[in-house]
């Protein structure tokens, strides 16, 4: 299904604290990691019923997300991206998610790095 037949849904700057990176101090301390998540869903479905349960939770994908993340303790933000997307795409009612994962602290002299992938069903 093409997004751009579908609505958006979105999460913006969803901050997680993990260990994630390849240095030995990376494997130590957790540090921040942000992610934008833009999701393509119909949104006519629970706009009409205004059920929780005919909608994209993204309250709860904010936390299953986290959960993830943090249990998984990521070397390369290539795979987290990766991975991060496939969750979403097999528990979330979505039809394609695209996710940008930044880390804030990993150049000094850049405000973040980051990975951004489309991934679609």
């Amino acid at each position: 299904m093409s997004h751009l037949l579908l609505d958006t849904v979105f999460i913006k700057q969803l901050h997680v604290e993990t260990i994630v990176g390849i240095l030995p101090q990376e494997r130590i301390t957790p540090q921040p990691i942000l992610l934008d998540i833009t999701l393509s869903v119909d949104t006519r479905t629970p706009a009409k019923t205004g059920d929780i349960a005919d909608a994209c939770d993204y309250s709860a994908m904010a936390v299953q997300v986290s959960a993830f993340i943090i249990e998984q303790q990521f070397q390369l933000l290539e795979t987290l991206a990766e991975d991060v997307a496939a969750l979403i795409l097999r528990d979330f009612q979505v039809e394609e998610v695209l996710l940008r994962v930044s880390k804030p602290k990993a150049i000094a002299a850049a405000d973040c790095v980051g990975v951004e992938i489309l991934r679609s069903k």
